[in-house]
């Protein structure tokens, strides 16, 4: 099935069960500008985030897709350094050295980004992390103004109905009877594992840690996923796997290490 198409689902089902949720615990519903919050964050969690790496994977190698995918954390360090917030050096490299540890893993697909037939892919990637990063900040500075988890279901929902809307005017989207079992099943995961589950949990992390560690799933995916390979399906294991990974995990020490510690040296560009 088409991936807007997928994303539209996904975000439809999961938006729809949050909301029978909060509406069967009588939660209030948001208010003035409150509601321009969850359409800010609706169109770049979601829309644009979600919309556009799940249409993305269509038109470049997987390998590829996690790089692109691991700099959101660079994002958010380039982001909020240029906004004149102070971070350490320490946690700056450690960032640094989970990324190089991600392309050291999937450093077989680095070539693809010189692949003429992958630009397009690669673009809409590249912009899905980027407003993926800009959300996150934003979701974390906003989220005591209203109930985040309920949040988070209306901002499924409506870029769940403007993404049909696309797909309608497109002409982009399947008949739902012509969707496999297989494609059902997929959903299914998605909506329980990959929204509901997830993003509650992506949610309470930015509440409780600094953006710069909440981020850091995009370090850990790999590593999971490649893990899950192996447990599941026997995939090989290869060295240049367990060295990525190793550096990965030795990243994120760093990182760790060094927000703990709120010491050292910062990285520090002044507002203009």
């Amino acid at each position: 099935m088409p991936g807007l198409q997928l994303a539209a689902t996904r975000q439809f089902i999961a938006g729809f069960l949050y909301l029978c949720f909060f509406i069967l615990k009588k939660t209030p519903w948001p208010k003035g500008k409150q509601w321009n919050t969850i359409i800010i964050l609706s169109f770049l969690n979601f829309l644009l985030s979600n919309g556009l790496s799940t249409w993305g994977v269509k038109y470049i190698s997987s390998g590829l897709g996690s790089i692109i995918a691991a700099m959101v954390p660079l994002w958010i360090l380039l982001i909020k350094t240029f906004s004149g917030e102070r971070i350490t050096r320490m946690a700056v490299y450690g960032i640094l050295i989970c990324f190089g540890g991600v392309c050291f893993i999937f450093s077989e697909h680095l070539p693809d980004f010189l692949q003429p037939d992958f630009r397009f892919g690669i673009f809409i990637s590249v912009t899905s992390t980027i407003t993926w990063s800009f959300g996150a900040l934003y979701t974390k500075k906003k989220a005591a103004s209203f109930n985040p988890y309920f949040s988070v279901g209306l901002q499924m929902f409506i870029s769940s109905i403007c993404i049909y809307a696309i797909m309608g005017v497109t002409g982009t989207s399947i008949p739902i009877s012509e969707i496999p079992t297989n494609s059902w099943w997929s959903i299914v995961y998605l909506v329980v594992f990959g929204s509901i589950l997830t993003f509650a949990a992506f949610v309470y992390a930015l509440q409780k840690l600094p953006t710069e560690l909440s981020s850091l799933y995009a370090y850990m995916n790999p590593i999971v996923a490649i893990l899950l390979g192996a447990f599941i399906f026997n995939e090989p294991l290869s060295m240049e796997i367990v060295f990525g990974g190793s550096i990965t995990l030795i990243g994120l020490y760093i990182i760790n290490y060094a927000m703990h510690k709120k010491k050292g040296n910062t990285i520090q560009i002044p507002k203009q």
